[in-house]
Parts: structure tokens; sequence; C-alpha cells
């Protein structure tokens, strides 16, 4: 189809939705090969395909529908063979006397209309639908990588829990049945990417193989086809090639590394397997190289506090430390504050395990326990190199915290992170490790404890009321008049969760002088946090109710990542 026919032209215009100059520029809307016309038109920017779908169904007497969250029933589905519904991005939603509705985004498309006829033995009737939509849906219904595990089956495969194990990259294009498996791996991984999920987990059940992301903090179970079981074998084959992995060896724990594209963008995959009842079960942590380079103004610092992080990167000396569980955006803070003092005038050095996000002008060091290289003896010799400032991944040890309090005394700042709930219990790990406390309290400049809150989505982010019982319950102060919350509906952009990306809530505690004598007389850590909040210090509770009146965030998401902060009432 070439253009815009005058029947057609006339029948949208008959509706009186479309104006003038738009029906000219439709009408010159030129289609490059192999793409449908409303494809040509929406890529033009003529109008949105929301608007156009809705016109186009208006003059063709044809249906306009959002699928959403539409179940639609097995019976109906397994009337269109899952290799044409993907191939032609088309959705069977209902089956009524002898004909099935199909939806669509192109209904200009005649040989798909004639192939679903002649596959189905129906009249066919079409609705019309965005194509976000449809293949929305098409994950939902069918699962990820349908398409092609359709194509294994349709080949008559044989059983793959016990094939042989997957021959190197270069040999794998050479065999269709390898390359599916290669294919929906691919997939798969792409897939994570594109829902922003952090890690891929594929896990062995007796039944079944389940795969889920982790997407905002949280676990998202993926649809998956029901056969995906038969394969088991071989998708973990494939991903111990690609992490060059011993795949003859399923008895024990392995680690290894992955780096691939997806839509221009490098991402580094750190690959686990560990064995278990039904079968190895694999982790995959995607680490986007592009995402962590944030500045100090992304972190979700609000104003005051970024103030106070901006005079802590530009010390001479002493030891910064981050503290929170794993997964809370540590590694993402300290890469946010060595950016924003990288500089020709400073000499920076890291020693990390892994290293997560390469930083360039900064030297990074991979510890490796293996073969002596510990946090411990790298710091050692980083001491050597003339640092200005000195990064170590984690204080794990009596050795490795030592090293770092003494180079904080002897003019190096050190960035550094522990596994605390809240900043003054940085204080109790260091002197639980056997640190003297004099030394903490002269070492030490600021203890920086954070968590991540996922922030509302804002395209179906509404207004609510909270029950006031629970905002009694997690120790809210009281609203005041007019004081707005919002939380999110749940769509599909957000996977029907509300949430869509997340925010930093942080914790500092700055070392003034009324704290020292407390450290050095090993005052426990809940005194000195009641003694920091007397100082001006919030919470992480506290810093995360100032998200939720600026309506980035909700009640129960603060709650639910700050669950162990006591509420602190200053006298």
């Amino acid at each position: 189809m070439n253009g815009l026919p005058s029947t057609l032209r006339e029948n949208l215009a008959g509706t009186g939705d479309l104006s003038t100059s738009k029906l000219d520029a439709l009408e010159n809307v030129s289609l490059h090969a192999g793409e449908s016309y409303v494809a040509a038109a929406i890529r033009a920017g003529v109008v949105s395909e929301e608007k156009l779908l809705e016109t186009l169904a208006k003059s063709l007497h044809l249906g306009y529908t959002r699928l959403g969250d539409l179940a639609i029933d097995e019976s109906v589905r397994s009337r269109v063979p899952t290799k044409v519904v993907f191939q032609y991005d088309v959705m069977p939603t209902r089956w009524e006397n002898g004909s099935l509705t199909v939806a669509t985004n192109d209904p200009f498309n005649l040989a798909m209309i004639e192939c679903l006829r002649m596959l189905t033995q129906s009249r066919i009737q079409l609705v019309l639908s965005p194509l976000s939509d449809i293949r929305n849906a098409m994950k939902r219904h069918y699962g990820v990588g349908a398409d092609t595990l359709d194509q294994l089956l349709q080949k008559n495969v044989l059983d793959l829990d016990n094939a042989a194990p997957l021959p190197e990259k270069s040999d794998v294009a050479s065999n269709d049945q390898e390359a599916s498996v290669v294919k929906f791996v691919n997939q798969i991984i792409a897939e994570a990417y594109k829902e922003r999920a952090t890690d891929i987990h594929i896990e062995p059940m007796e039944e079944d193989l389940r795969i889920r992301y982790r997407v905002d903090g949280v676990l998202q179970q993926v649809p998956v086809p029901p056969q995906l079981k038969r394969f088991q074998a071989a998708i973990i084959s494939r991903i111990k090639v690609m992490a060059q992995m011993d795949i003859a060896e399923r008895r024990l724990p392995q680690d290894g590394r992955i780096n691939v594209r997806s839509g221009g963008a490098e991402i580094d995959v750190r690959v686990s397997t560990i064995p278990t009842a039904h079968g190895e079960s694999v982790s995959l942590r995607l680490l986007m190289r592009t995402s962590i380079f944030l500045g100090l103004d992304k972190l979700g610092l609000a104003g005051d506090d970024e103030k106070i992080i901006r005079k802590l990167v530009e010390l001479s000396h002493g030891i910064v430390l981050v503290t929170g569980p794993t997964g809370s955006g540590k590694s993402t803070s300290l890469y946010a504050f060595l950016s924003s003092i990288n500089s020709v005038e400073q000499r920076i050095i890291t020693i990390e395990d892994p290293i997560e996000y390469q930083l360039a002008g900064v030297n990074q060091m991979q510890a490796r326990p293996d073969i002596g290289l510990t946090f411990a003896s790298g710091l050692r010799h980083i001491l050597r190199q003339d640092p200005d400032v000195i990064m170590v991944g984690e204080i794990r040890d009596l050795d490795t915290a030592e090293i770092a309090v003494r180079a904080a005394l002897t003019g190096h700042l050190v960035f550094s992170t522990l596994h605390t709930n809240d900043a003054a219990g940085a204080v109790t790990r260091l002197l639980d490790m056997g640190i003297e406390p004099f030394l903490v309290s002269s070492s030490v400049e600021a203890l920086i404890a954070q968590r991540l809150v996922r922030t509302i989505c804002p395209r179906c982010r509404e207004e609510y009321t909270p029950d006031p019982e629970l905002l009694v319950e997690v120790g809210y102060p009281e609203p005041h008049v007019g004081q707005q919350f919002f939380r999110g509906r749940g769509c599909e952009e957000c996977r029907m969760t509300g949430f869509r990306g997340r925010l930093g809530i942080y914790e500092i505690l700055v070392m003034r002088e009324n704290l020292r004598p407390l450290i050095i007389g090993r005052a426990a850590s809940s005194t000195i946090k009641t003694a920091a909040v007397a100082n001006g210090m919030r919470t992480l509770r506290d810093d995360g109710w100032i998200k939720v009146r600026a309506g980035i965030t909700t009640i129960e998401e603060v709650a639910r990542v700050t669950q162990e902060d006591e509420a602190l009432v200053s006298g």
C-alpha cells in the first residue's frame, strides 16, 4: 500500500477526528520496504499510534481495544500457532460462533488475514490495538522466547535433558537446534535489559524451569512457555559456554562472566551456578556500564545532604563509610563520589571485588584472594603508589580496617563500605572488629547509611488518602492540612506494580565533637544515633518521609525498606 487511497481518506475525513493538514500529511507518507502503513505514519510523526488506530477503527467499522491485563483463554490462543502470532504481531482474543477475533495494529496486512483464515478455518474479525499492548500480551500469555521454543518443538528435536553440551559459539550457527537455544538465551538477557532488571534467576523445579527477574529490587516471575523444562540442560549449557565455565562440571558451584551488547549498550553479566536437587540453578547479575555515571544530584540526596556530601568528598584525609545491606546502592554512591572529584590533580586508586564499572582516569584493581591479593594486601600496595584518594570495595576484617585507618591518619581520603543497618551501627562494627575507639573517633569523618526506595510510576500516578491507622503505625509525622499523598495505580508500563525506577534515601552521620567522647567510651549505637539526631541528622525514615511528601514514593515503600530503623524522638 503506497500513500493513502482516496476512499480511505474520505472515510477518515468522515470521522471528523483528523484535520485536513493531518490527512494531507497521511496521504504523503512514504513506506520503507516491508513497512506497514501504520508503522510508516507513526514513524513520520503525523499522528500518535493511539489516535491513528482509533480513527482507523471508526472509519473501517472495526473495534478498538486496549488489551491491558485482559485474560485470554488458552483454548482461544491455541487456535493460532505461536510462530504465526510472533511473526505477524497479532493476538487472538476471542472465539465465538465460528469467528476468531484477533488484535492487530495493521488492518491492511492481507497476507496476515489470509494466513489466519486458512490456519484456523474460520472467519477473522479484526480489532485494532497498539503494538505495545499486543507485544505485552504476547509475553504475558505465551512467555518470553515462546516463538523460539516453538521452532525447536516443530523440528521434533530429541529430549534435551540428556543432550550433549553445546559446542563453542563459532560452531553454534551451523546447527538449527543449537542456534535456537542460543537465540532463546539471548532473548532472556535482552528482555531483562529492556525491563531494567538487575538479576536473572533460572531455577530448576521438579516439573518446570522457573525464570525470575529482579526489577527495582523486587523479584518478578517471567512468563515462560510450559515446555521450557525440556530444554533445561541445553539452556544452562549455553550460558556456561558464554561464561567460559566448565560445561561438564555439574556437581560444584561455578562463577563466570559474559560481555554482551543490547541496543547499543554494553552489559557485563556475572554468572553464578550452584547444583540443586533438580539441576543447576543459574544467577546472572546484569551490570550496565552506562547507568553508573550519576552525578551527586541524581542520587536522590536532599539539598542540604548534597552540600554535606560535596564537602566530605573534598576533604584531604579521613574515612567516609557507606553502609547498608546488599543491593542498597552503595557501589553506585561510591562511584558517584569518585566521579565528582575525578580530575588530573587527583590520583585515585581503588581495590574492588569485582570491578563493577570502569571509571576513566581512575586506577582500579581487582581483588584476587585465590592468589593472595586480598583487600588488605592490595591496600598495602596502594599506599606505596602515592594516592590522594583510595576506595576499598568493602571492609571485611580487622586487617583491612587497620590499614584503612592508618591511611586516613597519614593524609589519605578513604572511601569504603560496611554491611550495617544504620550509620551509627558502623561505629559498633569497627569496634567489634578490634579497632581502638580513639582511632575510630579520630579517623572516621562520616558514616552514610542508605536504602533504595521504588519511585511511583509517572504514567499511573494518582492521588489517594492513606489509612490513618497506617500513618500512626509507621510513625508518620502529623500530616499538615492539604498535604497530598500519591501512589501508582498499576499499568503495563510498570508491569502493574505502580513503581518504576528507584531512588536513594540517606542517613548521614557527620563526626562532631560531641560524638567523639561517646565513641571513646564505647557507647551503644542507639546512644550515638540519638546524639547525632540532636545534631540535626535525619534518619533513613525521616528522609523517606521527605520523598513521600514530594510525591516521589509511597508510605508503604519507605516503611518496607526501613523496618529496622527505630523511630527516634529527640527531647
